[in-house]
């Protein structure tokens, strides 16, 4: 697959980098390219993505930051077997535990949410960081939805990171997830206050907190702009508005079921009455001068009989 002229393989983490130094020069300004058109497309374009990353693979298959790039490609494309078996031979070459909570959920993916929850138990959970906990906290909060288990997931998501008034990286994502564990469990009042604490703390719009409360709302989005095709539908769901500043002909051809609203000077409304008036008039003249006539159609008729 081409690559752009603006990736030069530098972008990427200096970590990375090291790693890839194991490789010819050359070679590993190829793997770096398709490394960082992973992390470009992976949110956008997870197909693209993914086969940036079966390009890496091929080309360099025993370097670990390559089996992980592939597991995140494969996981953003529910390919679930697939992104395990990646993640479990980086976690081999390296010996971290970062990817527990990652591999915890392509368990998920699988229909093993009982797997999900014994890694969630693992010694492995105390080795991760900060971050990584709540991440594992999460992936076991939706294992036990999985089960339908929504009573327990509800107190799996309650701890400290939660509780707390410090946000973090993973804090719009904690209370959404609390939030949408509420709702489900039909404590909407619950669930609305903690969703607005998302919208809080969501920064990087890393949710959709703001839709969801919306809706609960009862707040419904309607685009601005109404495509072209709406307009050859029927016109009875047409609605034309004039402003005051628009120009209007002498003559508005409407359909019954369109409704307009015009507003017009004073000084036009009393032309338009003293135009009727005339009207009025000239048909009062006609029907007098028709009258006339006949009556003088009948005297000559008498006459001559």
């Amino acid at each position: 697959m081409p690559i752009p002229e603006d990736v030069t393989g530098e972008e990427i983490d200096k970590d990375v980098r090291q790693e890839l130094m194991s490789l010819p020069k050359g070679l590993a300004e190829d793997v770096a390219k398709n490394l960082v058109m992973v992390a470009r497309l992976i949110d956008e374009d997870p197909e693209g993505a993914y086969a940036y990353s079966k390009i890496a693979l091929r080309l360099a298959s025993r370097v670990a930051a390559v089996r992980e790039a592939a597991g995140f490609a494969a996981y953003a494309n529910q390919k679930y077997s697939e992104a395990l078996a990646e993640f479990r031979a980086a976690r081999r070459m390296t010996g971290s535990v970062d990817l527990w909570p990652v591999m915890a959920d392509c368990e998920r993916g699988l229909g093993r949410p009982e797997k999900a929850l014994d890694m969630a138990g693992a010694p492995e959970v105390h080795k991760l960081d900060k971050a990584g906990q709540v991440e594992m906290r999460l992936v076991a909060a939706g294992a036990r939805r999985d089960m339908d288990q929504l009573d327990a997931a509800i107190v799996t998501l309650q701890s400290p990171e939660l509780a707390s008034n410090t946000v973090q990286p993973w804090t719009a994502r904690l209370r959404y997830a609390y939030a949408d564990a509420l709702l489900a469990a039909g404590r909407e009042d619950e669930a609305r206050e903690w969703f607005v604490k998302a919208v809080e703390s969501d920064k990087d719009d890393s949710t959709d907190a703001s839709d969801r409360l919306a809706a609960m709302d009862g707040v419904e989005f309607v685009d601005a702009f109404v495509e072209d095709e709406d307009e050859d539908e029927d016109d009875s769901d047409t609605v034309v508005v004039i402003d005051a500043e628009t120009e209007v002909d002498d003559e508005v051809e409407l359909q019954d079921d369109v409704s307009v609203v015009d507003e017009l000077d004073d000084d036009e409304d009393d032309d338009d009455d003293i135009e009727d008036d005339d009207e009025d008039e000239v048909a009062a003249e006609s029907k007098e001068d028709v009258v006339k006539e006949d009556v003088l159609l009948k005297e000559d008729d008498d006459d001559k009989n």
